[in-house]
């Protein structure tokens, strides 16, 4: 495969760096592959396609208190996946580290559970939409769900690591998904910001009302008082 000039920079300029950082969690493998492919597997399967990230945006969007921070968290997935799936993975084309020739690669994917994987490598989709749910959870979130902080930041480091523990990533794949999950993030932040400000602005009207209100636990008050009045 001819590779495209960022491609064929990233490949050289990091080739030290990737290699060592994927020798080290081959090295994780050789000695409890058995224990952690299992974990790495659960946390690629629910990063996958952001499900884990949209999951939560949707929940947090059930409820009036939460219902920015979940509008911040879906924007934020889709900031992300508009810079890194639809623009930078195709434009770079970088190839898997499994594709790229080396030896290595190759058999140290398939000791780890040989993932299936499509498209290219660079940046990690995985963990931008598990950097950007994260990071704009966590800008929107005050007070007592300051806790949320630091699960979101283990959630992260986790799925850096499955992705590199099972060879579908370059290491500087999973650094440019943080930095374009953070960056969409903090797009989204402020896009979201302006936006709860225009609809408070037009309160008054049913539609921007219902936004602002509606909270899924009011259904549940609402039938439990009529089955009370029955």
């Amino acid at each position: 495969m001819e590779l495209t000039a960022v491609a064929e920079w990233l490949n050289t300029t990091f080739a030290g760096f990737d290699y060592s950082i994927l020798e080290f969690y081959h090295n994780i493998a050789l000695s409890a592959n058995f224990i952690v492919e299992p974990i790495m597997d659960f946390f690629s399967i629910i990063g996958d396609n952001g499900y884990f990230s949209f999951l939560l945006a949707f929940v947090l969007m059930l409820f009036k208190k939460t219902r920015k921070a979940g509008v911040c968290v879906l924007f934020s997935i889709g900031f992300g996946a508009l810079i890194t799936n639809i623009t930078l993975k195709e434009l770079i084309a970088r190839p898997r580290p499994f594709q790229s020739g080396v030896t290595e690669f190759y058999e140290w994917w398939c000791y780890s559970g040989a993932s299936e994987v499509s498209e290219f490598s660079f940046p990690s989709g995985h963990v931008t939409a598990a950097m950007a749910s994260m990071t704009g959870l966590c800008l929107s979130v005050k007070g007592k769900w300051r806790w949320l902080i630091a699960p979101a930041s283990v959630y992260v480091v986790i799925m850096m690591a499955a992705r590199n523990y099972l060879m579908v990533h370059y290491p500087t794949d999973v650094i440019a998904g943080v930095i374009v999950g953070a960056v969409g993030a903090v797009a989204a932040f402020f896009t979201v910001k302006g936006i709860f400000a225009l609809v408070t602005k037009y309160s008054d009207k049913k539609f921007f009302a219902f936004v602002l209100n509606f909270d899924i636990k009011d259904l549940f008050v609402k039938k439990r008082s009529e089955m009370k009045g029955e």
